[in-house]
């Protein structure tokens, strides 16, 4: 399993992905063109958000999008998740946590002061996630 920043090459397995977890929480006006285009604008714009791919075998299988903002109450810059997403077939082998590690790090490194994120409140197995983490 590889965890790494995401790269443009990555923009439609990274579209795939949103698509389905979209599905999942029935989200509506999932638009391919134009969620590639805003991953696209995200990547080539750093100081915006960030955003880690999980690979395995040559494939994607999961994904974190956080989005960067300013708060003078916590003090500097922080980050909001905005997308957390492990492929059906990848869930519960740890690569939610291995997402979240590596963005927590690297936001860290970058001198983010906060890592938040909103999670429904019938969404019981993501709010488990992450109160273990």
């Amino acid at each position: 399993m590889l965890i790494r920043p995401a790269t443009i090459e990555d923009i439609a397995g990274i579209a795939l992905l949103v698509q389905r977890y979209w599905e999942y929480e029935s989200v509506e006006g999932f638009d391919r063109p134009r969620i590639e285009t805003l991953l696209g604008a995200l990547l080539a714009e750093p100081d915006r958000g960030a955003c880690w791919v999980a690979e395995t075998e040559g494939r994607l299988c999961g994904y974190l999008l956080a989005t960067f903002q300013f708060s003078l109450e916590h003090g500097g810059s922080m980050a909001e998740i905005d997308e957390l997403f492990v492929s059906w077939e990848m869930r519960s082998l740890g690569v939610g946590a291995l997402l979240l590690g590596r963005a927590e790090g690297e936001l860290a490194q970058r001198g983010l002061v906060r890592l938040q994120l909103q999670v429904g409140v019938a969404n019981e197995r993501a709010r488990n996630f992450y109160s273990r983490h």
